[in-house]
Parts: C-alpha cells; sequence; structure tokens
C-alpha cells in the first residue's frame, strides 16, 4: 500500500470517527470509554489524509495550497491535542483548576488553535478547488464542515456537531479520490520508468 492508499484510508477512518463522535456527543451512541478512547484520532487521521491530498494537488496547488497545507495541518494538530486534553486530562483535574485553566493561557492557547485551523481548512480548501486535482463539491462540504468544527466554543451544539458529520462526507469523498489518484500512478508509472521505450 503506497502514500496515497495510506492517506485515503486515514482518511476513511477520520471520516467514521468523525460520525461516531458526532453521534455520541448528540447522544445516539452510549459514553464508554472506548468511545472517549478514540474520540481524540478523528483530527490525527484527518491530519494524514490532509498530507496525502496535498501530495496529490501539490504540482497545480503553488504557494496558496503549501500555506494553506501548513496552517490546515498545524490546527489538526493542535486540535487533535486538544481533544486529548479534553479526553484524558481535563476529566481527571477538579472543576476549579479546568475553569483556571481555560481562563488563563490553556483557553489562548485553544482559541489560537481554532483561528490557525479555520484559516488552515479555507486556505487549503481554496487551493484544492482551484487545483482541480479534487473533487469540488467534497471540498466544499470539507470546508463547511469544518468551519464549524473549529468555531466549537462559538457555534451551538447541533451545529457544531452538523459540520462535523458534513466535513466527514467531505473527507471520505475526497479519499475515494485519493485511492483512485494512486491507481492512476499505477497505470502511468511503467510506461515513465528512464530509459524504457516504446517497442511498437
Amino acid at each position: 500500500m503506497r502514500v496515497l492508499r495510506v492517506a485515503a484510508a486515514a482518511g476513511f477512518v477520520c471520516a467514521v470517527l468523525l460520525v461516531v463522535n458526532s453521534a455520541r456527543r448528540a447522544g445516539f451512541l452510549p459514553e464508554t470509554a472506548f468511545t472517549h478512547a478514540i474520540a481524540p484520532f478523528g483530527a490525527l487521521t484527518g491530519l494524514l489524509a490532509i498530507t496525502g491530498i496535498y501530495l496529490a494537488i501539490r504540482p497545480r496547488a503553488g504557494t496558496l495550497g503549501l500555506v494553506g497545507y501548513v496552517l490546515n495541518s498545524a490546527g489538526l494538530a493542535g486540535a487533535f491535542a486538544i481533544e486529548y486534553t479534553l479526553h484524558f486530562v481535563f476529566p481527571y483535574l477538579g472543576g476549579p483548576t479546568v475553569s483556571g485553566l481555560l481562563a488563563g493561557g490553556t483557553g489562548r492557547a485553544f482559541l489560537v488553535t481554532s483561528v490557525v485551523l479555520l484559516a488552515g481548512v479555507l486556505t487549503f480548501s481554496a487551493a484544492a478547488v482551484r487545483s482541480g486535482g479534487m473533487p469540488v463539491v467534497g471540498v466544499l462540504m470539507y470546508a463547511a464542515g469544518m468551519v464549524p468544527g473549529a468555531l466549537r466554543n462559538v457555534v451551538p451544539l447541533p451545529v457544531y456537531l452538523s459540520g462535523l458529520v458534513i466535513a466527514a462526507a467531505g473527507v471520505a469523498w475526497m479519499a475515494v479520490r485519493l485511492w483512485n489518484a494512486e491507481e492512476d500512478l499505477e497505470v502511468v508509472a511503467p510506461a515513465a520508468r528512464p530509459g524504457v521505450r516504446s517497442t511498437g
């Protein structure tokens, strides 16, 4: 399994985790140790998927694509750290301690992460659409869903959860394109090898 296939698989896993996380928060799935343990990995697998998408569109994405990828990746890495903290650190601290952290440097770090993620999603999505390498509707769904996803503390919970589901659909759609892109490269590769000439 090559790089784009690995990224595509990560995209499918990311989409599933986003839907599971939304269903858990909405009360459709039970709150268990398992559902809490897997929650942070939606952002991590999303980071892997975005890396594959960038590799696929890089030749036509230009500087905008690079800037968008860096910001989007940094935002997703920060989102993973936030989710990890929310699920594995804050539950073991007292309420006053958590409130104090959120009112101080930790809260500011969370805010900066949200801003970076939002800027990265919008910039990267614009580059992906311009490159023509990804399905436009899938990219737009990712962008539309991740806007409330990045603004989780500002938008109402139903909007946030709906955004995650929409983003999941967009990621899955782009993951399909990544999987097929790997197949296309495998077909083209033999003809592109140096020193290989046609005998026709």
